[in-house]
């Protein structure tokens, strides 16, 4: 899988540009010692193109800026258990729907475009918005592409299935069935295979 062309639109091309700046500075780095939220900003761009034919201009910066700056709010400064998490990934959402305004009005963007940016980035209206969807789709796959297998050392099979079972209910079929060529670990590729019967049985 490479990354998808972003086509002809040099606006475009200057958003997706600034967003891989901002996310060059992240201080965690990958297997391969490159900054996390640059490679993950990438990936989701890379699914994108196998999600959608055509992704709007707004759909393509959400998607890129999915981690926007995360590495700014630690898990750490959240309370801990899973109310703890859901408030830290919501603040994360409004970080990254900040930032990437801030990119956007920075570069001369129209506010229409601004306000969908933000509204795709805080997926408020997972339910109802398909664009918000992808969104989520992509951050997902890039989710098990990326930080899986590093959970799978640490937690057992069963708790795993759990998390990943909630992690699929999230995403549309096709995201579904893309999430089956990833690159998995033996005991992340039975994690996933487990997960996948849960949520059809």
């Amino acid at each position: 899988m490479t990354e998808r062309a972003v086509g002809t639109d040099l606006r475009l091309d200057d958003v997706l540009a600034e967003i891989d700046r901002a996310n060059a500075a992240d201080p965690t780095l990958d297997a391969n010692g490159r900054p996390l939220a640059l490679v993950q900003g990438r990936l989701a761009s890379a699914w994108l193109d196998l999600l959608v034919d055509r992704p709007s201009a707004a759909l393509a910066i959400a998607v890129r800026a999915h981690h926007l700056r995360r590495w700014e709010l630690a898990r750490s400064d959240h309370p801990p258990g899973r109310a703890g998490y859901l408030r830290w990934r919501r603040a994360n959402k409004a970080h990254q729907a900040s930032a990437a305004s801030a990119i956007l009005t920075r570069l001369g963007h129209d506010e229409a475009t601004v306000q969908r940016v933000a509204e795709l980035l805080t997926r408020r209206r997972l339910g109802t918005d398909p664009e918000a969807q992808i969104v989520e789709d992509a951050a997902c796959l890039v989710f098990l592409q990326t930080a899986f297998d590093a959970m799978v050392a640490r937690l057992d099979h069963d708790h795993l299935v759990a998390i990943v079972a909630k992690t699929l209910r999230k995403m549309s079929p096709s995201a579904i069935e893309l999430a089956g060529e990833i690159q998995l670990s033996t005991a992340g590729a039975a994690v996933l295979v487990d997960a996948r019967r849960t949520i059809t049985a």
